[in-house]
């Protein structure tokens, strides 16, 4: 079996070395930096060639420097005669605009899903992407992680008893993200109407299904990034009566006035993983969590080209179902 290298760009290196302890493996050397204008500069430090290589790299920001630093060291492993590239992206940036919700506006999920194909990647590695309809942007293999298994068993840890659980989706776009959870986790199904009437500005004002009264609402989302969404819908809830409020989210962006909107919300705690590099001591109420067994598990199972769905799978569940319903 050809050798497996893992190389990681400078958005997370963390989590990459978190990853190669869990593989059992010292994380591949590689230089990485500017010239005086700005330019990217890349010199892969080990011999790759017929190695199978994985480049760790979410693109989150500065949304721009990361990806282009992805296309670079994409670029230089193909031309060291890499047998295999694969972009480990554990949180993909620029999927917003993942459709042509009206005239004169670009798909930037689908430019940014061209740009990596064409620089090079065999493959892609990512998790909870904003909608999954972009792994059909790529012309190349997608294998897509779910941090549901990680966030379901940090609000176990919270010894909720089911009957006093209400999982709510925060807009009508994580309905199915929400029925999962609900699945694993049990308790009630809560859905709120979220209106955008900007990028930066929505409101909450419905609230269907439930009850929430009294009871303890596990919100869960791909991603947080000003927080106003989620702050908005847990004043809702707690208007409705709801007893306690936690919060979950795949990527914690974080921008602008995010921590201080979470830190007058009526939440008690929010979960969030380490796909994205967090500074330290954000909020009492930010737990970060860690996806590096899982990224490690898919990464040694793509090398050793075994199931990803499986993973996913748990006693009596079919593979075709799990990934859905995590």
């Amino acid at each position: 079996m050809r050798e497996l290298k893992i190389f990681s760009g400078l958005a997370n290196r963390p989590l990459a070395k978190e990853i190669c302890k869990h593989l059992h493996l010292s994380l591949s050397k590689i230089t990485l930096g500017k010239f005086p204008d700005g330019e990217n500069t890349c010199k892969v430090d080990e011999d790759v060639r017929g190695r199978d290589v994985f480049l760790i790299q979410p693109t989150c920001p500065p949304v721009n420097d990361n990806l282009m630093e992805l296309l670079v060291m994409i670029d230089s492993c193909k031309r060291a005669s890499a047998d295999r590239v694969t972009a480990v992206i554990p949180y993909f940036g620029y999927a917003r605009q993942d459709r042509k919700d009206e005239g004169r506006v670009p798909i930037t999920a689908k430019l940014v899903a061209n740009v990596i194909t064409r620089a090079g990647a065999d493959r892609v590695l990512t998790m909870d992407l904003h909608a999954a309809q972009i792994q059909g942007f790529f012309d190349v293999p997608v294998d897509h992680l779910y941090a549901a298994p990680v966030l379901n068993d940090y609000f176990r840890r919270l010894g909720v008893s089911p009957k006093d659980v209400v999982v709510v989706s925060p807009d009508e776009g994580s309905i199915k993200r929400a029925i999962g959870h609900s699945k694993r986790l049990g308790g009630t199904l809560a859905i709120i109407d979220k209106r955008r009437s900007s990028a930066t500005e929505t409101k909450q004002a419905t609230l269907i299904g439930g009850p929430v009264k009294n009871r303890v609402a596990l919100m869960f989302d791909d991603m947080i990034s000003t927080a106003g969404s989620i702050c908005g819908a847990a004043r809702l809830l707690k208007e409705r009566g709801a007893r306690e409020i936690h919060v979950a989210a795949s990527h914690g962006i974080f921008c602008g006035d995010a921590i201080s909107n979470i830190e007058s919300a009526p939440i008690a705690t929010v979960a969030i993983t380490n796909s994205i590099l967090q500074e330290k001591d954000l909020s009492p109420k930010i737990q970060v969590l860690s996806v590096s067994p899982l990224l490690a598990q898919a990464i040694m199972r793509i090398h050793q080209d075994e199931s990803i769905s499986a993973m996913f799978c748990e006693d009596g569940e079919e593979e075709n179902d799990a990934e859905t319903e995590c």
